[in-house]
């Protein structure tokens, strides 16, 4: 192969990550697997591909460009719903290619409503209304002006769904906040509905609010992190099952993240290595070059602290992260050579390196350190 590092995707394992979120949260509601930010750096376009296999139809992004991306694969019986960026020259696109998307300001909905006239095609809106959250959405106090244009437009305009988003419901200290935003929220809808505004579906629930308050999952749910097998945050893993006799998680991690020993090398005790003077051989040292850095989205910070696996082993990284390679120590485990696999997230043998951990040394984000995964990593299905 020409590339220095590979992910793999787990398809069992993501079915049944599927199979746990339709018995859970989405029982009674449509599932909506959120794919933006490159599919939480799993692949969006890998893993629209295997949801659609296994069933599922409905999918968000974030941006035109996400859209975009994906839509090649598309199955013609599939949604594709566009939740944030969408500039006005993409609406016109948008309506010829069936992709919904979210309104979430006046300015937007009347760029709508001028380009909605010139296309064969009715526009497929979902308006975003303001809970609490002070990012986007229109304001209930512009609903009767909203309606008066819908209403005006209605043979051009489809109201695929009234929407909004919870400003975290992955800790229970905002649980207050986000209660207020569902009392809003309801408060909206039946606004909207006296007002002659109906829509299709009602959705506000993204992971944590799907799996810890039934309250939220209304019509659809939009389910990001929690179908690659993560959960949104230690304290809703451990709320989930605080009160289940079976207390392993019922998620799966489906990313491995894999490279290869390229080169090693003999350093002796009193020797620096790599740039600077950041690691010393304290003894006799051998060590294995791995052809992935920071370039490559493994943090700088990982420098002197990050951890890979080879041959079964936990090998600790020497020296500062450059930006197309790292040293790792494998004075202690026997045997290595040239072309060994090297895991950098995943499992090898008995031994496994989590997302989690990894993110612990380097103070990221499970999401962050997920999605900084380059696009031009291929993804690959096993």
């Amino acid at each position: 192969m020409f590339e220095t590092s590979t992910i793999e995707i787990d398809r069992k394992k993501y079915a049944s990550n599927l199979k746990f979120l339709r018995k859970t949260v989405a029982s009674k509601s449509e599932l909506c697997l959120v794919i933006k930010g490159n599919g939480y750096g799993h692949g969006a376009r890998q893993i629209m591909e295997v949801a659609q296999d296994l069933g599922e139809s409905t999918f968000a992004v974030f941006n035109a460009a996400e859209a975009l991306d994906v839509l090649s694969v598309l199955n013609k019986d599939s949604r594709l719903i566009i939740m944030g960026e969408i500039d006005f020259p993409q609406l016109e696109w948008a309506m010829e290619n069936n992709v919904e998307f979210f309104v979430h300001n006046l300015t937007l909905l009347q760029k709508v409503l001028e380009t909605a006239p010139k296309s064969p095609f009715k526009a497929k809106v979902h308006l975003e209304v303001e809970t609490g959250m002070n990012r986007l959405g229109i304001d209930p106090r512009d609903f009767h002006f909203l309606a008066n244009l819908l209403n005006e437009f209605q043979h051009k305009i489809e109201v695929m769904g009234v929407c909004t988003h919870l400003a975290g419901a992955e800790s229970i200290t905002n649980f207050v906040r986000v209660k207020k935003q569902l009392k809003e929220f309801d408060r909206a809808v039946q606004g909207l509905r006296n007002l002659g505004i109906e829509s299709q579906q009602i959705h506000a629930a993204c992971s944590a609010g799907a799996i810890r308050l039934k309250k939220t999952r209304y019509d659809m749910v939009r389910i990001g992190i929690l179908q690659y097998g993560f959960w949104p945050s230690q304290e809703t893993f451990i709320e989930y099952i605080m009160d289940r006799q079976n207390k392993v998680s019922p998620l799966q991690r489906i990313i491995t993240w894999k490279s290869r020993v390229m080169s090693l090398k003999a350093v002796p005790m009193g020797q620096y290595v790599g740039y600077g003077t950041s690691f010393l051989a304290e003894a006799d040292k051998v060590l294995a070059t791995v052809p992935v850095g920071y370039a490559d989205g493994f943090s700088r910070s990982l420098s002197n602290q990050g951890r890979v696996l080879v041959r079964g082993k936990l090998a600790p990284v020497a020296g500062i992260v450059n930006m197309n390679a790292i040293s790792v120590d494998i004075t202690d485990i026997p045997g290595v050579e040239i072309g060994d696999e090297v895991v950098l997230i995943g499992t090898q043998e008995d031994q496994a390196i989590s997302v989690s951990s990894f993110s612990d040394y380097s103070s990221q984000l499970n999401y962050e350190l997920l999605t900084r995964l380059p696009k031009d990593i291929p993804r690959i299905i096993v």
